[in-house]
């Protein structure tokens, strides 16, 4: 039972891991059509990927919790 409800915690890590390539492709999409403006492109993409990262380890973090506790 543990087990299930260990994958169901991972479900966001999929879910950020898509969303994090989707903004990088935006991303490059965006400074190829305007090169100069990538250094502001780059600080919001960072900004983004970051808090996207969260929500994954957040998801991880409560997997681990559910196996090991």
């Amino acid at each position: 039972m543990n087990g299930m409800a260990a994958a169901l915690a991972l479900l966001p890590t999929f879910g950020a891991a898509i969303g994090m390539g989707f903004a990088t492709s935006k991303a490059v999409e965006a400074t190829a059509r305007q090169p100069e403006a990538s250094g502001k492109i780059n600080s919001i993409l960072l900004l983004g990927l970051a808090l996207t990262e969260s929500t994954a380890i957040y998801g991880f973090v409560t997997a681990l919790l559910l196996i090991f506790v």
